[in-house]
């Protein structure tokens, strides 16, 4: 009989290349969707390469939150369906060696996944979420370019928020602007405008907004009185000096770390819904990092029991598995939110609904009894089947 320790370091080994290359790779393809957001900053904002850098990085705490689990389930069940595949699962058990034997390095790789998905979560997510915002603030603020954003309420800058329908880089010209300017205090100025130009001055820190054909609405904060006024062209100067460290920034559910969210939420929030919003994040902290093991128990069986699909198959099987615990992890966050369940169940129940799946399928397994999948899948798998034929 072959010793269980050789087993175990053997297939702990075997997870860890599928582990890497599916990190790497999920994890690219999501940055790949900041692409168009990072080339507009730097084609229309002139925004340095350093600040752009800074940003990925604030980008990817959040992405490997959801990459980690993922890469778990595929590694999982490529190296069985592997294993499989090549008659291994079939000789160990020949050696007298069940399925439950070769539990361990499963769950020894799964819980280092979870207690590293976890890290992400409540330490890597929070400060990056709120790291990314005051970058985007900060370069706002550096360039009232960046905060000229198209059919947005742009409020990165003090006191002042922007809206503008259509903005043209090249020329600066602008459509539909709406200003709401709060810089005089006791006094509120509402401009609208037709057509607008961004002019630079000498200084440039200094930006000039000159809005024509507009009207501006003066509202006296203190006895609520209002003064109309028409205008052939007025300008809006804007000073960006004055722009660095006015505003202190708030810090939004999910950029708060977890001590300061477990005090916000024992210090008792009048609003039901906020209260609410700040449990589902609280508990999503930690129901993310444990689909690293219910996936994981998951995809063990599966990979036994689809030894005859390839590996870029299995590859798409782990993802469809993934895609559908975020569905179901999607379907307890608007669940959660309509205050008809408790957050802790919306949060959890994907996770026990994936692993119990996971732990059903494993029993059957062993008692060789292979399980059916649902038809679904199994048109599923068989059209990738059909598809990787035809390109062979």
């Amino acid at each position: 009989m072959i010793p269980i320790k050789i087993i175990n370091k053997y297939i702990f080994k075997e997870l860890i290349p599928p582990f890497a290359i599916s990190l790497f790779f999920l994890t690219f393809v999501f940055l790949m969707t900041r692409i168009p957001e990072i080339t507009n900053m730097v084609v229309n904002y002139n925004t340095g390469i350093s600040s752009i850098l800074m940003m990925v990085i604030f980008t990817l705490p959040k992405f490997l939150e959801y990459t980690i689990p993922m890469s778990v389930m595929i590694s999982v069940l490529l190296t069985f369906m592997r294993m499989s595949g090549e008659s291994e699962i079939i000789a160990l058990k020949g050696a007298g060696v069940s399925l439950y034997k070769l539990l361990p390095p499963i769950v020894v790789f799964c819980v280092m996944a979870t207690c590293l998905t976890m890290w992400v979560a409540v330490f890597g997510v929070s400060w990056s979420n709120f790291s990314l915002r005051k970058k985007t603030i900060e370069i706002a603020r550096s360039s009232i370019d960046a905060a000229l954003q198209e059919r947005q309420f742009n409020s990165k800058l003090s006191d002042i928020m922007i809206y503008v329908s259509h903005v043209n880089m090249k020329t600066r010209d602008l459509k539909d602007v709406f200003i709401e300017d709060r810089r005089t205090q006791g006094v509120t100025s509402i401009s609208v405008a037709p057509e607008g130009k961004l002019i630079r001055q000498d200084d440039e820190m200094v930006y000039t907004i000159r809005l024509y054909n507009g009207m501006i609405n003066q509202v006296n904060n203190k006895d609520n009185s209002v003064t109309n006024i028409t205008f052939g062209h007025y300008d809006i100067n804007i000073d960006m000096n004055m722009q660095e460290g006015a505003i202190k920034i708030t810090k939004e559910l999910d950029e708060r770390s977890l001590e300061d969210l477990v005090q916000f939420v024992r210090a008792g929030i009048e609003d039901k819904s906020e209260y609410t919003a700040a449990l589902m994040v609280l508990h999503e902290k930690f129901a993310i990092p444990f689909a690293c093991l219910s996936l994981g128990i998951l995809a063990f069986p599966l990979g036994i029991q689809s030894m005859s699909l390839r590996k870029s198959s299995g590859f798409g099987l782990g993802i469809f598995f993934f895609l559908l615990y975020y569905f179901l992890l999607a379907a307890g966050w608007s669940a959660g939110e309509s205050g008809y369940f408790p957050p802790f169940i919306c949060m959890w129940l994907p996770n026990v609904i994936m692993g119990g799946a996971g732990v059903y399928l494993l029993i059957q397994n062993a008692k060789e009894k292979p399980v059916q999948l649902p038809k679904v899948l199994t048109r599923t798998i068989a059209l990738i089947q059909k598809r990787f034929k035809r390109k062979l």
